[in-house]
């Protein structure tokens, strides 16, 4: 088994947790993992992603070639077109449709999200609503993780142990919702 993950946004969306709860469960399963990390003016709201590579087997590289990732997560809609091309044939995009408009020449986003459908195997969700109903508005990034649970790699229960495991020190009710989102993203239908 080997699973090779783009996890995408900008500076402040949570990138570097979603790559935190996948690296923690991935170690509570006995696998190997290679991560890498750019945060490009993450402060300012700048590219932020991350390479993971999760295996059964002893990992070489933890850079991803382009057009040999399994999985794209995205809690920004540009930033996973920009990264489609790491994608293989048969992967999956998992995205968020809210922009972080942080540019005065964004693209318009329909014409975005068009581009994102022509992919066959997609799942687009408003994660930010989702989150925001949750009463949780920090949250979507664990919206996002939930959507693509079922292509990580790893069981379910891994990742919800992770995020206990990551959150405990903020309390229970941080904890609970963080579950909640990952649950919420996990039953989202495209």
């Amino acid at each position: 088994m080997k699973k090779d993950i783009i996890i995408a946004g900008v500076g402040g969306q949570g990138i570097v947790s979603i790559a935190a709860v996948i690296g923690y469960a991935t170690v509570e399963a006995g696998l190997f993992l290679k991560q890498s990390e750019v945060h490009g003016m993450s402060q300012r709201g700048g590219e932020v992603y991350s390479h993971f590579r999760l295996s059964d087997k002893e990992i070489a590289s933890d850079l991803i070639p382009q057009g040999k990732a399994d999985l794209i997560i995205s809690v920004e809609p540009m930033e996973a077109l920009r990264y489609l091309p790491m994608l293989n044939s048969d992967g999956w995009l998992i995205t968020n449709t809210t922009p972080f408009i942080n540019i005065p020449n964004y693209p318009d986003v329909n014409k975005i999200l068009d581009e994102i459908k022509k992919y066959p195997r997609n799942i687009s969700v408003d994660a930010d609503k989702i989150a925001k109903n949750l009463k949780s508005p920090k949250s979507a990034n664990i919206v996002i993780l939930g959507c693509a649970s079922p292509y990580v790699g790893l069981e379910y229960d891994k990742l919800e142990n992770a995020i206990r495991l990551m959150f405990k020190r903020k309390g229970d009710n941080v904890v609970n919702v963080n579950l909640e989102a990952l649950k919420a993203g996990r039953e989202y239908k495209n």
